[in-house]
């Protein structure tokens, strides 16, 4: 056998041999992302983080990870923002609420799958506060519908001059809903003459604790 001859027969031995190693590690990493399921975005800390600070916007950033190994703490970065941490948090570390000083009651201010979504609408300020619950009524051409039913206040913020609609006390609040009820929300502040926040005794709660009126609306 030639020398260039047996130069080719290597070269093509080298090329099918490269081919079923490339083969063999595309099937590993198949089999590995369906153990450990897509990638999600979590929030972690950028850098090294001292008990007691309050977050700031450069203090968090987002990563990606299989999402076995994400936590459903808190997805949405704006509400860790003016909060402050109860631990020190290193570098890259996950930024659950249960790091947090004051956590809203009741568990993780979103889990997965849900919208944390800001409506203004006429109500006392006293009473919408964060970890109060609410009925959201909508008027438009001078019909009320319930639009959504027992949905918990996550944050409320004042409301500018140059963003209230008519006379009276007016609260912008952060709703924990689901995307659907996220949508209609947004449609709802298109088009409504105007949005009631009705707060709920604490004994008149819904027996499954999850609103349901918004998703019905949006399938209309």
């Amino acid at each position: 056998m030639s020398r260039r001859r047996r130069a080719a027969l290597l070269l093509g031995l080298a090329l099918v041999l490269g081919a079923l190693a490339a083969s063999d590690v595309a099937r590993r990493e198949a089999a590995l992302r369906e153990q450990v399921g897509p990638a999600v975005e979590v929030l972690v800390a950028s850098g090294p983080l001292a008990a007691g600070r309050r977050l700031e916007p450069g203090d968090i950033a987002v990563r990606r990870v299989p999402e076995r190994f994400a936590s459903a703490g808190i997805v949405v970065p704006e509400l860790l923002v003016g909060r402050r941490l109860a631990v020190a948090v290193p570098a890259g570390a996950p930024l659950d609420d249960h790091l947090l000083e004051r956590a809203v009651p009741g568990g993780p201010l979103i889990r997965r799958g849900e919208r944390a979504a800001e409506l203004v609408g006429r109500a006392s300020p006293e009473l919408v506060v964060a970890g109060a619950h609410i009925d959201v009524v909508v008027t438009r051409e001078r019909r009320a519908e319930l639009a959504l039913e027992d949905v918990e206040v996550l944050a409320t913020r004042p409301v500018p001059a140059a963003e209230r609609d008519g006379e009276g006390p007016q609260v912008a609040a952060t709703l924990r809903v689901t995307v659907a009820q996220a949508v209609y929300l947004a449609a709802a502040s298109a088009y409504a003459n105007e949005i009631r926040l009705l707060v709920r005794a604490p004994g008149d709660r819904r027996a499954t604790g999850r609103p349901t009126v918004g998703e019905d609306l949006v399938s209309r």
